[in-house]
């Protein structure tokens, strides 16, 4: 598109000088000439389809044969540069063949023109060479812009078969974490979950037999016994989920993000954010929030670019935050997505604040840690 108007103000700047060269326009002229004008505007609708862009390239050459045709024997310098312009642009929208097709007609209207007009020899050698050199700076153009072309669709299919790969590692390196999760949580069910159970068992045949001051301490064994077993299978449930939460979490969501969206993301740890003391409901609700705010970025940012934090200061609250530069919006209001990610941080005893001002959009999440018991 910005070459099309390099084209266009170049087109109006000679067409504004040769115009000037007119003593009289009559009617024929002025028609060929808004002809010529409004195949201009519409040359580039028919870019996919170039034997109409040839054909309107021929109706150009036509039109200025009739608006230079020389009277009393005069010929307006400016024609042989309109000529080498126009062949200029058909070289460059349309390949080798459709090319020389234009400058046949090209050539023919040239030779109409110069025998219709009296030119000197000096003038006519002048012109050759220039039109010579034109032509051949512009096929060699052509031969570099076609290679150009070529290098450019190789360059795209690389790309895609890259992103291919990119997709492809991430999705194996993933079923691979998978399988290694549920293996070992087939292992932990196996051995730890069976034992446990066994445990559970004499223990309950121990109580029976028991004396009465013993039963109290064999039911609080029994109760140790029967919740490390509850939270055996709550380890192997999660394992075999395939979202994983935290900071773990965030950062291949991160690196997926960078890798098949392209986007650009600043990641920074803070204040004792590694140490902090995350359940396992508070370290999902964290990563589904920053999930679901790189997700509406990517959706209504026109930006690729955010930051993400993570921080702890004191160790008594986990506090993220994602930011990004975004245009003033009167009309905002909070979507679904946002509601639901509020809804999640306050199940987990946390709040959630939305900032946007005229040059920022932040979503910035705070959840109160459990202290940790001895």
């Amino acid at each position: 598109m910005k070459l099309y108007f390099i084209w266009l103000a170049i087109h109006f700047l000679v067409w504004s000088l040769a115009i000037l060269q007119f003593s009289t326009i009559n009617e024929a002229q002025i028609s060929s000439l808004s002809l010529f004008f409004l195949i201009l505007f519409i040359l580039p609708l028919f870019s996919e389809k170039k034997w109409i862009q040839t054909g309107l390239f021929c109706v150009q050459l036509v039109s200025l044969f009739i608006i230079f045709n020389p009277t009393e024997q005069w010929l307006s310098p400016f024609v042989l540069l309109l000529h080498a312009l126009l062949f200029a642009e058909a070289v460059y929208y349309l390949d080798r063949v459709k090319s020389l097709i234009v400058l046949g007609v090209q050539m023919i209207s040239v030779v109409f023109l110069v025998s219709e007009a009296m030119v000197t020899t000096a003038q006519y050698g002048f012109g050759s060479l220039f039109y010579l050199f034109v032509i051949l700076a512009c096929f060699y153009y052509q031969t570099g812009h076609i290679r150009l072309m070529e290098i450019q669709k190789q360059h795209n299919a690389l790309l895609d078969e890259y992103r291919k790969m990119k997709r492809q590692l991430v999705l194996e390196e993933e079923q691979a974490r998978l399988d290694e999760r549920v293996r070992i949580g087939h292992e932990i069910h196996d051995s730890v979950g069976h034992k446990l159970t066994a445990l559970l068992m004499q223990l309950e045949t121990l109580r029976l037999s028991a004396e009465e001051k013993d039963k109290e301490k064999i039911g609080t064994l029994k109760n140790l016994a029967g919740e490390s077993l509850d939270e055996t299978r709550r380890a192997v449930k999660s394992f075999k989920q395939r979202d994983i939460g935290g900071l773990q979490g965030v950062i291949r969501l991160i690196r997926k993000l960078e890798m098949e969206s392209f986007m650009k993301i600043h990641f920074s740890v803070k204040h004792g954010a590694f140490a902090a003391p995350l359940s396992g409901e508070q370290s999902f609700a964290i990563y589904r929030a920053v999930q679901e705010a790189l997700t509406n970025i990517m959706k209504h940012s026109s930006t690729r670019e955010a930051e993400v934090m993570f921080e702890s200061p004191g160790g008594s609250v986990f506090r993220f935050e994602v930011s990004n530069q975004a245009p003033p919006n009167p009309f905002f209001h909070e979507g679904y997505g946002l509601k639901a990610m509020r809804e999640r941080i306050e199940q987990v005893g946390g709040t959630l604040e939305i900032e946007y001002d005229r040059n920022e959009f932040i979503v910035r999440g705070i959840i109160r840690l459990t202290e940790r018991r001895g």
